[in-house]
């Protein structure tokens, strides 16, 4: 993945930020390790704050590979809340839950396999935050699938949206072309306020107003 942020610059914020748990620690070293995408600790720490600021209790991540944002998630909600862990893979699930037994997390963590847009359907009420990444030519439809069921206030977070700076090239291939298409709906459609992070290959924060 090409920067989004100039590489000194983003040192610099790795830099800062305080060392990671043995668990997170792990992780990232097997995602470096096997080309797992994960999000990172900088994206990893803004979806705990995004958490409490928007006092989060039911999350959905669609898309969750070996579960590295799913641990910010259930950490950002704190006991009472609980986090919809997603993904295809069986395997990922098996590593996921591993990892979140030995966080503590187990508890407040549902693993599901299987598409995660399907499981989507099939769950009940609204939800304080959803967050997205799964295969990307499926972002526009995650986007109207997902807003109707966040609360009022809640938002959807979306990982990869400027997707290593291919966004700018019109006519580009599938999956750039549905990330951009995404990125016009969540500023173009009424009802929601979104606002897009260069931050790692940019995050996409969109409330919903209405």
């Amino acid at each position: 993945m090409s920067h989004i942020v100039d590489e000194s610059v983003e040192n610099y914020l790795q830099g800062l930020i305080p060392d990671r748990d043995e668990v997170l620690r792990e992780m990232e070293e097997q995602a470096a390790k096997e080309k797992i995408p994960i999000v990172g600790p900088l994206v990893g720490r803004l979806l705990w704050q995004l958490c409490r600021v928007a006092g989060a209790r039911r999350v959905l991540e669609l898309g969750s590979a070996i579960g590295y944002s799913t641990i910010w998630l259930a950490r950002g909600v704190g006991e009472e809340g609980s986090v919809i862990f997603t993904d295809w893979g069986e395997e990922n699930a098996r590593t996921a839950k591993g990892y979140f037994e030995r966080a503590g997390l187990l508890g407040r963590i549902d693993v599901r396999t299987g598409d995660s847009l399907e499981i989507l359907d099939q769950l009940d009420g609204e939800f304080d935050l959803i967050f997205n990444d799964v295969d990307k030519q499926f972002y526009p439809t995650v986007f109207e699938k997902a807003v109707p069921r966040l609360r009022r206030g809640g938002l959807l977070v979306c990982d990869n949206v400027l997707w290593s700076g291919k966004v700018t090239e019109a006519g580009a291939d599938e999956w750039t072309e549905a990330i951009r298409k995404y990125n016009r709906l969540i500023h173009e459609t009424p009802g929601v306020f979104s606002t897009i992070l260069p931050l790692r290959d940019g995050i996409g924060i969109t409330m919903k107003e209405a």
